[in-house]
């Protein structure tokens, strides 16, 4: 436990380093579902090693180890945790769920507002139109979604281009792409360091929906202009919905678009994939080596109390610590599951 239970934090240091810029290399869709599941195992495994830490120090109070009927003596020597570390971590946990906990609460709230928007634009269709000037364009997820375009954004573009951007948009609500925005966030309340992470999955769900569009209309400078005129028209407004045409890095998307479509590359991905595997594998030896520490500091707690009892005179009552050992066995070894 002493080295397995830091690795998933060190893992969380190098995705947030490494992972936006491996995404980069990788074709949108692949690299948002890489995004996803580095996130979501790095989240866990950020939560997981600050608990066990947290546990490890919370054993070694007296009180504690009195009603868990374990030796404080055998806890700390077979797992050297320092108190200070393992305050500091339970700290750092508390404030992680804390902020896990607002996260959750302001997505939540964000997808009910989103479907009641959804409810309350006119029509009954995919396609809202929105009578304005103001140049709009975006997806509101829902149940269905739907797909908010203003009249004066219509007027900026032409008539492939209004087709590019309709299945740009269309992309973004058959893929679910609020879906891999709300884990992101997430992600990022739990651990801060993640929000490269979170950024990094903005622009590659942006590139996705690009390459759909291009797909749908068989023509990528079409796509690549309709982002550009969509983003030159929306460039006053400041808020900007998230799940938009004009969102993410407009320069390097129409930039992507004008190049041939990205190819796919499998090194990014298994190195990825395989930096998963060792956090995952190190968060289970060091919960494997929690309770066998436990285990190990029960059977010592029981044997010294044995030890107590028969010295002890006869007219004074046997501590109720019954036998040592798993299945009943007095003095037979501790078997470790």
């Amino acid at each position: 436990m002493l080295i397995s239970v830091y690795v998933p934090l060190l893992t969380t240091m190098v995705l947030a380093v490494f992972a936006p810029r491996a995404a980069r290399l990788l074709a949108p869709r692949p690299a948002a579902w890489s995004l996803a599941s580095a996130a979501l195992v790095a989240s866990l495994g950020w939560l997981g090693s600050l608990a066990l830490l947290a546990f490890a120090g919370l054993v070694q109070i007296p009180e504690v180890a009195e009603e868990g009927r374990w030796s404080v003596a055998a806890v700390r020597a077979s797992d050297p945790v320092y108190l200070t570390v393992a305050g500091a971590a339970a700290l750092a946990l508390l404030a992680s769920v804390t902020g896990l906990t607002v996260a959750a609460t302001r997505q939540l709230r964000h997808l009910r507002w989103a479907r009641r928007e959804c409810r309350l634009l006119p029509g009954d269709t995919e396609l809202a139109v929105l009578d304005t000037e103001s140049p709009e364009a975006f997806a509101l997820p829902g149940a269905p979604g739907r797909i908010v375009v203003s009249s004066g954004m219509l007027r900026c573009l032409g008539d492939r281009e209004r087709e590019a951007l309709l299945a740009h948009e269309r992309a973004h609500l058959r893929d679910r792409h609020h879906l891999f925005q709300t884990l992101w966030r997430l992600s990022a309340a739990v651990n801060p360091l993640l929000r490269p992470l979170s950024n990094a999955g903005g622009f590659v769900l942006e590139r996705w929906a690009d390459e759909e569009a291009a797909m749908r209309v068989g023509d990528r400078t079409v796509v690549a202009h309709a982002v550009g005129r969509a983003a030159l028209a929306t460039s006053a407004n400041r808020s900007r919905p998230v799940l938009a045409a004009t969102g993410g890095a407009v320069p390097q998307r129409v930039r992507a678009l004008l190049a041939p479509p990205p190819p796919r590359r499998a090194l990014p991905f298994v190195a990825g994939a395989a930096l998963l595997v060792v956090c995952c594998v190190s968060l289970a030896d060091a919960a494997t080596d929690s309770e066998d520490m436990i285990e190990t500091a029960q059977r010592a707690a029981c044997v010294t109390a044995q030890a107590a009892a028969t010295s002890t005179p006869p007219t004074l009552p046997t501590p109720p610590h019954g036998v040592c050992g798993e299945h009943g066995e007095p003095d037979g070894p501790v078997r470790h599951r």
